[in-house]
């Protein structure tokens, strides 16, 4: 502890302790500040090495850094890194038994830790921040700041009361570190923890060694079995959103030989731990998994990432993706996208009780949606999204290596501006589109839009196109949305040279996709030998029963009839109002049945 403040102690510590024999990227200077006692804020990609600029200045300064962790596994990969380089760290958390928490306060009262890792409930009791006020204390460090935030795609209540710190230790500096940030969220976490004074330190999003791919969901057990088998030998992690989604994978990739293990928090503690030892030992190549594994996992050969199912927001599939090539060599992120995730995704943010929350949240889901339907370079797109403005295409996503036909969107964009401009900048994408179409509906009617100039001017085109040229307006930086404002569509620099004519927009032809030919709805009377099933289907929907009968062990006519599951198989309903409309389905069983059944149905 406190081995000195100049450079060059500092570089020696980088060394001897870390191994490191130079700083990345805004390292040194955030080093730097924070030994002489400042506070900052932390924007810094995974991979880029946040953990340092804290762990640095803890040998540094005269006491015991206090780092507050949002995860057992995260907590117990730092210390047991730290504890390998020879520093003294610790952590408290419910993982440890009674007596190995009595010996981390024993040795914290002592001055004997560097570093110690908390969670932020334990942090905030009276007793432990009474106990922190009689000690030397070096710094307050909170990792995975956006928690903090109302606005962040993992708002935990238990990190709100972290802005007590401020006005509890007035003369400890207290950083705030996250990856994942978009403004709204940044200037959130800065006034809630008392940071508004503070300098940002901004590393910037790009991860360019990542390859980004989205692929549509056609057959995804095979397409991922494909991009697997092109690497044979490689550490990847598969995503999926459920754990029995987790365990099916897991288990068929097994059968065709890949080093794979399934990891959910519905497994035991042992189990969890033992799978991911295997992953980060390499005797487990592929790890399976709920997004409950990967924060904080240090490995960092990992080559692939690939998310079967898609994330419900930006921010998560940033993350996640993110954990891919930290050493800086080449690595792929493979997308699965289907519009059932959509679906999926909105029917589990819609049920949750805080109308702000589901608001923030379908406006995440819609820019994830846009970043899986992009025509424009993905990382443009990506990085957009957290206000960091790429000024040419990358050159390593699909869309850049296999670029859609461009056209002159000058006239477009232009219609698409004036109607944002025309309407205040003050309603969302949906509204706006509406006023392009000419729609007539009571909104439109309401604002009087039907009276503006740009009433049905962009009437020649479809909705979808519509949403593409406004989405790509957005990716190219002269749109954005503003969440604070429901999702308000708002003009950035340049977007009025495009107005007047200064700036001539070429943009890839939207891919409209075209409808399949409704099948006839066949009489509910109908049998199953009615030529309007998709018998395949039929058989699939009879295997999930058998399986959800078999796990409720209830008769499978009491889960669906055959004529119920024929019904679906013609009808393919694609949301929970046309699952409604399929015979034998009622309240009860959509809302116990219906989410599965149309995951199962939309996979095809």
């Amino acid at each position: 502890m406190a081995a000195g403040t100049d450079t060059t102690a500092m570089m020696h510590t980088l060394r001897t302790v870390f191994g490191i024999h130079e700083f990345r990227p805004h390292q040194r200077e955030i080093v730097e500040h924070v030994v002489a006692g400042g506070d900052a804020f932390v924007l810094m990609p995974t991979g880029g090495g946040k953990s340092l600029c804290y762990q640095l200045p803890a040998l540094h300064r005269h006491g015991t850094a206090v780092v507050v962790s949002p995860l057992i596994s995260l907590m117990k990969d730092q210390v047991d890194a730290l504890q390998a380089n020879g520093v003294a760290a610790a952590c408290l958390n419910s993982s440890l038994s009674a007596e190995d928490a009595s010996d981390t306060l024993r040795e914290l009262r002592a001055g004997r830790l560097d570093l110690l890792y908390v969670a932020p409930e334990r942090l905030m009791l009276s007793g432990f921040l009474d106990m922190l006020r009689d000690l030397p204390i070096a710094l307050f460090a909170i990792d995975e700041a956006h928690c903090v935030s109302q606005w962040g795609h993992d708002f935990r209540p238990e990190y709100v009361k972290l802005g007590e710190l401020r006005g509890l230790f007035p003369e400890v500096p207290l950083l705030a570190l996250t990856a994942t940030a978009d403004d709204q969220t940044r200037e959130d976490v800065r006034q809630r923890l008392g940071l508004a004074d503070a300098p940002v330190f901004t590393a910037g999003f790009d991860r360019p060694n990542i390859r980004y791919t989205v692929e549509d969901k056609r057959d995804a057990p095979r397409q991922l079995e494909r991009f697997i088998a092109q690497h044979p030998t490689d550490s990847g992690i598969v995503y999926c959103l459920s754990r029995k989604r987790v365990e099916q994978v897991a288990a068929t990739l097994k059968k065709k030989g890949v080093k794979a293990a399934a990891y959910h928090a519905g497994m035991p503690a042992p189990a969890r731990s033992k799978v991911q030892d295997a992953f980060s030992a390499d005797t487990v190549h592929v790890v399976v998994a709920t997004v409950a594994f990967g924060m904080g996992i240090d490995k960092p050969d990992v080559r692939f990432v690939v998310h079967y199912d898609m994330p419900k927001n930006i921010e998560g599939y940033y993350q996640e993706t993110g954990r891919a090539g930290r050493d800086g060599l080449p690595a792929e992120a493979l997308l699965l996208f289907g519009l059932q995730d959509v679906v999926t995704a909105r029917g589990l943010i819609e049920r949750g009780g805080n109308p702000e929350q589901v608001r923030i949240e379908m406006h995440k889901l819609s820019a994830m949606t846009a970043f899986a339907e992009a025509t424009t370079c993905r990382r443009r797109v990506l990085l957009g999204y957290f206000g960091e403005i790429l000024e040419h295409d990358c050159g390593n996503c699909d869309v850049c290596l296999d670029p859609p036909q461009l056209y002159d969107a000058t006239v477009d964009a232009q219609k698409a501006l004036s109607a944002v401009y025309r309407m205040g900048e003050r309603f969302g994408a949906g509204q706006v589109i509406d006023v392009l179409v000419g729609a007539n509906t009571e909104k439109v009617a309401k604002w009087a839009h039907d009276q503006l100039s740009v009433f049905g001017v962009g009437a020649d085109r479809s909705r979808d196109e519509w949403t593409s040229i406004i989405r790509q307006l957005i990716h190219h930086g002269y749109l954005y949305q503003d969440i604070a404002e429901y999702s308000a569509l708002k003009f950035r620099s340049g977007a009025r040279g495009v107005l007047r004519g200064e700036t001539v927009l070429h943009f890839a032809r939207p891919r409209v996709r075209v409808k399949a030919e409704k099948k006839r709805k066949i009489p509910r009377s109908v049998a199953l030998s009615g030529s309007d099933v998709d018998e395949e289907l039929f058989e699939r929907l009879r295997e999930l029963r058998r399986e959800i009968a078999a796990e409720q062990e209830v008769p499978a006519y009491v889960v669906f009839s055959d004529k119920t599951l024929a019904d679906m198989a013609a009808r393919r309903p694609a949301d929970r109002a046309e699952f409604l409309d399929v015979f034998g389905v009622g309240e009860a069983k959509l809302e116990r049945y219906g989410d599965v059944f149309l995951e199962a149905i939309g996979e095809r």
